[in-house]
């Protein structure tokens, strides 16, 4: 039961809560962190830890994705970014790390803003997207031998996914700031996305969702997950240029909630929730599971890696768009190679190492064995405190 708390005299709405209102209460049992599951599986594919890399060119190349399926976890390429633009995306990158980041004396742009960057962020997303470099980069993963995953935005997916199932993709994944189930236009003919995943042999992960309805449609689509949130979290702006914003620790469990009830309603089918946005913690990772999410989707927390292609740097589909652009390049820093980021052991107490690790002990420390169990999890509502 939901209760709606009056904004005013002509609104009302439902209190949502963000992943920092929230913490995790241990129980009367403990475990040892060896002793704890962290696997997870998606249709056949399986994976050691619930770690999804976000397909974003400052977190994803076909090496990083590679490095990330060697750790088990899976990385989802970006099929519309530099790698499928530019046959070698390296000098891009190079130029986009060294772009100038001092920015104007005004509190409204926020501290790593600067138009300038924004700007030439739309030149080099302006080179045409190249169908024989979506092919060949995923070759380059499949040839590596982990699970070959790649994602298109629903606007480009009719014109490119043919491509990408020729190329052998085991995991195909449609990313949006928000995918509904039913696309009205009156411009164009819209991505029937129940008739387009029906006639896919491949399992599709969908999104981004923030509430229980426009999960369930996607859900009855037939896809085999879908995003909660919309991804970007530490470098979008869409709170702030469109007023839209969804709370995490709420939109997880309202996405939870609509796959219980999609389970009875299919007769038993299940469909994985991922948590997609504002995880730059281990901490985040947990309570997003906690809340009931099979798996989280990183941007942030892999970009701090030494072998991220940003270089320290982070952005995402958001910040270049080309004619209304809703994202930042953000600073976050390089702690350690990936296989410190993902298992430590970690030299950082900020919870940006070890991200498995962390979630092992969290595991331990509650008293619960697998992933699926520590979704039972008692949770409190906790205003934040540094610490």
């Amino acid at each position: 039961m939901t209760y709606e708390i009056e904004i005013g005299r002509a609104k009302r709405g439902v209190r949502a809560y963000s992943l920092d209102d929230v913490a995790v209460v241990p129980t009367r049992r403990t475990r040892d962190p060896q002793d704890v599951s962290v696997n997870w599986q998606i249709d056949a594919y399986q994976f050691s830890s619930p770690i999804i890399g976000a397909p974003m060119d400052s977190v994803m190349s076909p090496a990083m994705a590679i490095s990330l399926g060697r750790f088990g976890g899976l990385g989802v390429l970006n099929l519309e970014g530099l790698w499928t633009r530019y046959e070698d995306p390296e000098p891009v990158l190079e130029e986009i790390a060294s772009l100038e980041s001092k920015v104007e004396d005004d509190r409204t742009l926020g501290e790593h803003v600067n138009p300038a960057v924004t700007a030439r962020l739309q030149e080099l997303y302006q080179a045409p997207i190249q169908a024989e470099l979506i092919t060949s980069r995923l070759a380059e993963i499949r040839d590596a031998g982990v699970t070959v995953a790649g994602s298109l935005t629903p606007q480009r997916t009719q014109e490119y996914y043919r491509t990408v199932i020729d190329a052998g993709v085991d995991i195909f994944v449609i990313r949006g700031t928000t995918v509904s189930a039913e696309h009205v236009s009156q411009n164009q003919e819209p991505l029937n996305l129940k008739q387009f995943i029906y006639e896919l042999d491949v399992p599709v992960i969908v999104g981004g969702a923030a509430g229980y309805t426009p999960a369930l449609h996607l859900m009855r689509t037939g896809a085999a997950g879908v995003l909660v949130g919309f991804g970007g979290g530490a470098t979008a702006t869409t709170r702030r240029a469109l007023g839209i914003h969804a709370p995490m620790a709420t939109a997880i469990s309202d996405v939870a909630a609509a796959r219980r009830d999609y389970l009875d309603e299919s007769g038993g089918r299940y469909v994985h929730v991922i948590a997609d946005g504002g995880l730059g913690t281990s901490g985040d990772i947990v309570k997003a599971i906690a809340m009931g999410a099979d798996a989280v989707m990183l941007g942030s927390a892999l970009a701090r890696a030494e072998e991220a292609p940003g270089r320290g740097w982070h952005w995402g589909v958001e910040a270049h768009h080309d004619n209304s652009p809703r994202g930042d390049r953000v600073r976050v820093g390089t702690v350690g190679p990936l296989e410190e980021v993902l298992l430590g052991p970690s030299r950082h107490t900020n919870g940006t190492s070890n991200l498995i690790g962390a979630l092992r002990r969290a595991m331990a420390t509650t008293g619960y064995s697998d992933l699926k169990e520590f979704q039972r999890v008692d949770v409190v509502v906790s205003p934040y405190e540094a610490g």
